[in-house]
């Protein structure tokens, strides 16, 4: 028993075999996990913070058809991509402008500008309506006034008014029995005098310029066209009652064109020879067609320019060396001199010196 207690207890623990090492799996997907919880932060972010407007875009891209993306088709984008996506480039407010995928970006006008165009477009419209009721008012003065005076009431059918391209315009027509002047001749008649200078005391209401033409019928003068004809005829009226505008109280710097048209504009087209053919018209032009008078009259051309740029157009490189290249003198033949008597008579006495 003594000797059982004595014995040394040996206990032999067995060590846990040794695994394999499993590798860092966990860990690539753990952080694809992370980076794909934080790009979906980041785009979320950047959806809350994106506009209407950007958020349409985006959503127009997304929903390009595959079949046009691959094969191509209407879109309304224009992109250098090899997959491109629809709608267009929310980088811009432009519709059709979009930044390509080689890093460069279409140059279009700043939505500043375009706002700029936007105002000023508005602004011109807003001016030709005020211009358009302006010219109504007028007209409806025009015809008040004739309505209120006796004296005109009773020619308002020999006066036409009527809105044009070009403005307003008033025509006051001749007839058989009731002519504006004279027979062959500038001179007004009293009735036509009242009527202008009433005309002549209403335009002043309105800032417009006007255009005075005269017209007459196909009936030729005696002499023909060489000498006085409806030309002239037509001319001289219209400057006539141009003088009568003006003694009737309107502004005279108000006259921008007198012009005598003859018989080129006939009222009655199938009779040249009809009386409503002779007549005065008065137009009150719009901005638009008193800017382009005005700028007929400014445009020049210099006729020097015109021909040197013509020469160099037929002439083009024999007008430049010849600009260029010096005169010469032509060479001259050498002069042939006669000898002197005495120098011919001793080359003879040589001779027969040495002939002997």
């Amino acid at each position: 028993m003594s000797k059982d207690k004595d014995r040394a207890i040996v206990v032999k623990r067995a060590a846990p075999a040794k695994k394999g090492h499993h590798g860092g799996a966990w860990k690539l997907a753990y952080a694809d996990f992370m980076t794909a919880m934080m790009a979906f932060f980041l785009l979320m972010w950047l959806l809350s913070s994106a506009s209407t407007t950007q958020l349409k875009g985006i959503a127009e891209y997304f929903n390009q058809p595959l079949k046009i993306t691959l094969w191509g088709g209407d879109r309304s984008a224009e992109d250098s991509s090899i997959l491109r996506g629809g709608g267009r480039d929310i980088s811009t407010d432009q519709q059709g402008i979009t930044r390509m995928s080689d890093g460069s970006t279409s140059h279009a006008e700043h939505s500043q500008s375009r706002a700029d165009d936007q105002a000023m477009k508005q602004l011109q419209g807003e001016l030709e309506r005020r211009e358009q009721v302006r010219l109504h008012d007028l007209q409806v003065k025009l015809m008040a006034a004739i309505e209120a005076n006796p004296v005109l009431r009773q020619f308002r059918q020999q006066i036409r008014i009527d809105s044009t391209l070009t403005g307003l315009r008033i025509e006051i027509v001749d007839t058989q029995k009731r002519p504006m002047f004279a027979t062959a001749s500038d001179e007004v008649e009293p009735y036509m005098r009242d009527i202008l200078r009433e005309i002549g005391k209403t335009l002043n209401d309105v800032p417009n310029r006007i255009v005075v033409q005269g017209h007459t019928d196909a009936v030729p003068y005696a002499g023909g066209e060489k000498g006085y004809s409806n030309w002239e005829l037509s001319a001289d009226r219209a400057n006539a009652s141009r003088r009568e505008l003006i003694a009737g109280g309107m502004d005279e710097a108000k006259v921008l064109r007198v012009l005598g048209l003859a018989s080129t504009q006939n009222l009655v087209k199938d009779d040249p020879l009809a009386p409503e053919n002779r007549r005065i018209s008065i137009i009150v032009l719009n901005k638009k067609s008193e800017e382009a008078l005005t700028r007929d009259d400014t445009t020049t051309t210099t006729l020097s320019d015109d021909a040197a740029g013509a020469g160099r157009q037929l002439f083009p490189k024999i007008a430049p060396e010849m600009a260029s290249a010096p005169v010469q003198a032509r060479p001259q033949p050498p002069l042939i001199q006669e000898p002197h008597p005495a120098q011919q008579q001793q080359a003879q006495q040589q001779h027969e010196q040495a002939g002997q």
